[in-house]
């Protein structure tokens, strides 16, 4: 047997390893075509419209200034979001797209399959009709399982074969990434994943055998990378530190690229190259080289709840990732060590310095998936590490195990209704749901409040109200009692409620007044477990206050930020008194 072939022998677990992970992928990209309907596909909605309409503008309405277009596609697609914030109106009366184009240069041999189908078939060749949407959501994922393979070839040239796999299945599984490729594959992320994997292997090959053919990818990737996110541009550094672990290799690094200086200019003229189109359409549609966005950062002060927030915390939903900055410190003999440190850290920081650092919504900070390939390798190598341990490897194999399942549960969550919410949880909910598959109107209360009586058994209770007639019901209270109050008293609401309108921006409040003091709590109409134009059940606890002992106005209603018109067809408000 040749060395060739042992070595690919060896190498069977990892390549089973992504092609587990390939078919788990492809299996969650069929399921949510074939289970939802095409609105929960369309991948050129909300963000995804601002990355994706540089195409239909171009190849289909010719009309990228004035896009006259878009409101017909809206009425039919709902495309925009109720609002077209993805382009600016400027003063040479054309509209300019906020989001920049690199996303779309890498969508358009997607966008021409898709456009050649819905040509030669019945559906409408628009630019927004299934067979585009299919053709981004598949395309995108098989750009993706194609890096994976490459990532995994990369991964092969420093760490053994079972490393490298089980690195791949924690990065590939237990992390956001299910959900940012093969789910919401409409988001800038997925597309620019496969460019950080390719200029790791370009990075590594220049360092194994300089090249101007290799110098040239890496500029034209990190160019294009940089014009489907700006902030990709740090990028740079793992070229740039790449090789320079130790003050020997760092000398000997500055010295092939004084040797290979012509390289280096390749690369930065095909980086402006890649860079180029978006200067051209801001020159076209602005009347400027240079077009502000209108980004707002927070570098001085970011926001570290986006790593350990319970709102969309890193570290919190998808833990595995503490593991990439806990491998930071086992690539001591690395090449790429000082590359990554920099690259990690100065990307997470810039993550979580920008103002919206809920990214809008998000499960876990999906604005650091697409960095991931990078993270890979501080993740390896400690998990290199863990393996040649006796007996604690077993532990690490129970306890990836256990993030994988948790991670493929919580996207279920996160999915189905939104139990696992995109931007409002918080500890206590999160205690309530976690891997729990029914949870209660009780704990769905919890996103809006964090009283919850743990005991009432410990206490007595009395009915102060309890209807069980149906009735209408509109914007305020609904029901009032004066009601007598001891110290230490809790309140428990229950109702059954259907919201005919005002669905989605409507609460269910109790309020208590009593001279000037007065106290309220509310909690959503439109809770994950809710459904709109039915009946559904809603129940919370409402502590009462010292200042409250005494008789106080108990108020049950409802509030809205828009019109609200409903019905109740019971409701229960009970007094729990702590028994002597």
């Amino acid at each position: 047997m040749t060395r060739e072939q042992t070595t690919r022998v060896k190498n069977i677990v990892s390549l089973i390893a992504v092609i587990v992970i390939s078919i788990v992928f492809f299996g969650y990209r069929y399921t949510y075509s074939s289970q939802h309907s095409i609105e929960r596909t369309m991948f050129t909605q909300w963000d995804g419209l601002g990355y994706y309409m540089y195409l239909p503008s171009a190849f289909i309405y010719d009309d990228f200034t004035k896009l006259e277009w878009i409101d017909e596609i809206d009425s039919t697609y709902r495309v925009t979001g109720g609002s077209f914030y993805q382009s600016n109106k400027v003063e040479n009366g054309n509209y300019v797209n906020k989001y920049l184009g690199g996303v779309a240069l890498l969508q358009a041999p997607l966008f021409a399959i898709g456009h050649i189908i819905a040509l030669n078939s019945d559906y409408p060749a628009d630019g927004f009709s299934p067979p585009y949407q299919y053709a981004l959501g598949y395309g995108v994922l098989i750009y993706c399982l194609l890096a994976l393979f490459l990532l995994r070839n990369i991964l092969l040239k420093f760490f053994d074969d079972l490393s490298v796999a089980i690195s791949l299945l924690l990065l590939f599984l237990a992390t956001n990434l299910i959900e940012y490729i093969p789910i919401e594959a409409g988001q800038s992320h997925p597309y620019i994943f496969p460019l950080y994997v390719l200029v790791l292997y370009t990075t590594y090959k220049w360092h194994e055998k300089p090249s101007v053919k290799m110098a040239i990818f890496t500029g034209l990737i990190i160019g294009i990378a940089t014009i489907s996110r700006p902030t990709e541009l740090v990028m740079l550094f793992i070229p740039l530190l790449w090789n320079t672990h130790t003050k020997e290799e760092k000398t000997k690094k500055w010295q092939l690229v004084k040797q290979h200086r012509a390289h280096v200019l390749w690369a930065i003229l095909f980086g402006i190259i890649g860079i180029g189109p978006q200067l051209i359409y801001w020159k076209l549609t602005a009347g400027t080289w240079i077009y502000d966005v209108g980004s707002s950062w927070r570098f001085l002060t970011p926001y570290f709840r986006g790593l350990f927030g319970w709102e969309i915390g890193w570290f919190i939903y998808t833990p595995v990732t503490i593991l990439f900055i806990v491998g930071m410190f086992f690539m001591r003999n690395f090449p790429f060590k000082r590359s990554v440190i920099v690259f990690c850290l100065l990307t997470i920081w810039i993550v979580i310095s920008w103002a919206d650092w809920r990214y809008g919504g998000t499960y876990s900070s999906r604005a650091l998936v697409q960095s991931m390939p990078v993270f890979a390798l501080p993740l390896t190598a400690f998990i290199a590490y863990v393996q040649k341990t006796a007996y604690w490897k077993y532990l690490f194999y129970l306890v990836g195990s256990y993030l994988i399942f948790v991670n493929m549960f919580q996207i279920e969550q996160y999915n189905t209704n939104s139990t696992l919410h995109y931007r409002d949880m918080n500890r206590l909910y999160y205690s309530r749901i976690y891997l729990n598959a029914h949870p209660t109107p009780l704990d769905m209360s919890l996103l809006d409040t964090d009283e919850v009586l743990n005991n009432p058994t410990d206490y007595s209770k009395t009915i102060i109200t309890q209807k069980k007639e149906t009735q209408e019901i509109q914007k305020g209270p609904f029901n009032e009692q004066l009601v007598p109050f001891k110290g230490g008293d809790w309140l428990h609401i229950t109702a059954r409620i259907r919201a005919e309108e005002g669905f989605l921006s409507s609460y269910l409040t109790c309020s208590l007044q009593n001279g000037k003091h007065q106290k309220k709590r509310m909690i959503r109409l439109f809770s994950p477990l809710s459904v709109s134009g039915e009946f559904n059940d809603y129940e919370f606890y409402m502590e009462v206050p010292r200042e409250f002992v005494g008789k106080s106005t108990v108020r049950i209603g409802a509030q809205s930020k828009d019109g609200f018109k409903g019905r109740v067809s019971s409701v229960k408000v009970e007094k729990l008194t702590k028994r002597k």
